[in-house]
């Protein structure tokens, strides 16, 4: 009996090989360019180490021999529309995926399904990072060979849901149903100008009696960046890709003290002159923090908090804090959510975090109340409670009531330590309504011209009383700084922590 030799074996891997990669479909490239776009496997290999990426299943087809030749399979479904391996990206190990759309608009076949399981499951045993490129259109119905009825067990959402290791998605193009689960089960999410991100695609929507609607229509990024749905919009794939790169930085170890940063004096001027004027926190980070170091993260989202990725004198950090300038950096609703999920990506990411406090608290009122501000407010509380990595907080002007505890882990003895900047006042809610309440009786009892001057006078002498070094006197924050030692204050106590997480 005859055998095919070595070589012959050898030159079949290498032609079928060949007809997985971009230079065996010309013109759907040549397509897929002329739309402004990248093909998977560009992103790919402009994301990972040269050399390094390991590709799994690259031979898989769409499982619809039942219907369809195999030659065709392997000429128009190479790797059933997922590509996706090990690799280092920067010299860190991670697992990449990417859907295809040249294959079948991305959409998610089951031979797909089990290679996406198989290195989400991979990456969970190596402990790596994943970078998932989610553009596709959900679901593929037609994938004849498998016997199936609902599909419901397909287990690539339970396995990506609970995978504990960093997880960051890229979201271009039309992303819906399946593909837009997986995107916003990530852990951060990228997206570029043209995506549109939604729980289905128009296909769904018409099937169900909900309108037509084109696909641009649906989950725009103008939609889902002012959402909070999406963390981060760059202009294209080539900066979605520098950006997943500048992410996975932040999981490096800290790096030697004595990092660039700005001259630390110019903190001593960052506040405004008056404690109620609003100012923009966000060059204040900035000068906190080394130089070209912060990612902001949901910028569009919750104005009245900001958050984000940065290094404190070489050391990874996140960072939050209030924004005075919308809502007077009260906490509404929105800002409790993005802060939680932000506590919780930081435990997850294990990163110590550095919250900058300058809030008159929870925003409260029957309006605020009709959006759920109770059940978000706690869950912020619950958020900073649960932290196991370091907390510092550092008191910029308003520390008041239960916002102000909410910001720094539900207690100024919470953080590993506390300190407040020379004008910060504590208080257990804002000073003026302090007052207001408490002489409520008295100043019902005077004639109306005669009240503004007695709440003045007993809001100056509330005021001194609540002041950060009577707040250090009795022992209720660690202590009161120069606002120029603030950034080796921080970074003095992460290292000596630095072993502890």
């Amino acid at each position: 009996m005859e055998t095919a030799s070595p070589a012959t074996g050898l030159s079949e891997v290498l032609a079928r090989r060949q007809l997985t990669t971009d230079a065996a479909r010309p013109e759907a490239v040549e397509r897929r360019h002329a739309a402004g776009r990248r093909t998977a496997r560009e992103n790919v290999h402009d994301l990972v180490d040269a050399g390094s990426f390991v590709e799994y299943g690259r031979f898989a087809t769409a499982a619809q021999e039942r219907g369809r030749e195999l030659a065709d399979l392997v000429l128009q479904t190479p790797a059933d529309g997922l590509i996706g391996g090990t690799a280092t990206i920067d010299g860190r190990s991670c697992a990449v995926l990417s859907y295809d759309y040249m294959v079948m608009a991305g959409t998610q076949g089951m031979r797909g399904h089990h290679k996406s399981d198989r290195l989400i499951e991979v990456a969970q045993r190596m402990s790596l990072p994943a970078v998932f490129f989610t553009e596709g259109g959900g679901g593929r119905p037609n994938d004849t060979d498998y016997p199936v009825v609902s599909a419901l067990d397909v287990g690539s959402f339970a396995l990506w849901g609970a995978l504990d290791t960093p997880r960051i998605a890229v979201v271009s193009g039309r992303c819906f149903a399946g593909n837009a689960v997986l995107a916003g089960c990530a852990d951060l999410r990228i997206a570029t100008p043209d995506a549109n991100l939604g729980m289905a695609g128009p296909a769904m929507i018409s099937g169900g009696g909900l309108g037509d609607y084109a696909p641009e229509e649906i989950g725009p990024v103008s939609d889902q960046f002012a959402n909070g749905v999406l963390d981060i919009v760059v202009a294209d794939e080539a900066e979605a890709v520098e950006m997943v790169r500048r992410l996975l930085s932040y999981l490096e170890k800290p790096g030697p003290a004595g990092q660039s940063a700005q001259d630390p004096l110019l903190l001593r001027e960052a506040l405004p002159e008056h404690d109620r004027t609003a100012f923009d926190v966000c060059p204040l980070v900035e000068s906190l923090a080394d130089a070209d170091s912060v990612t902001w993260l949901r910028a569009g989202w919750a104005g009245e908090l900001v958050t984000a990725l940065a290094r404190i004198d070489g050391i990874p950090v996140g960072v939050i804090a209030n924004q005075s300038v919308t809502h007077a950096g009260a906490l509404t609703a929105d800002a409790s959510v993005k802060a939680a999920d932000f506590l919780e990506l930081c435990e997850r990411w294990r990163l110590p975090v550095v919250s900058l406090v300058d809030t008159p608290g929870f925003m409260v009122g029957p309006d605020a109340e009709r959006t759920g501000l109770v059940r978000h407010a706690s869950r912020l509380v619950t958020a900073g409670a649960r932290l196991t990595v370091p907390l510092v907080g550092v008191v910029l002007r308003r520390g008041y009531g239960l916002g102000a505890q909410a910001m720094l882990g539900g207690s100024t003895h919470r953080p590993l330590l506390t300190v407040a900047w020379p004008t910060a006042h504590l208080a257990p809610m804002g000073i003026e309504g302090a007052v207001r309440l408490a002489l409520a009786k008295q100043l019902a009892q005077l004639p109306e011209a005669d009240r503004e001057p007695v709440v003045a006078q007993a809001t100056a002498a509330y005021r001194d009383n609540v002041k950060a070094l009577n707040a250090a006197r009795v022992f209720e924050i660690d202590d009161v700084i120069d606002p120029a030692e603030t950034r080796q204050v921080i970074a003095a106590t992460l290292r000596a922590a630095a072993s502890g997480y």
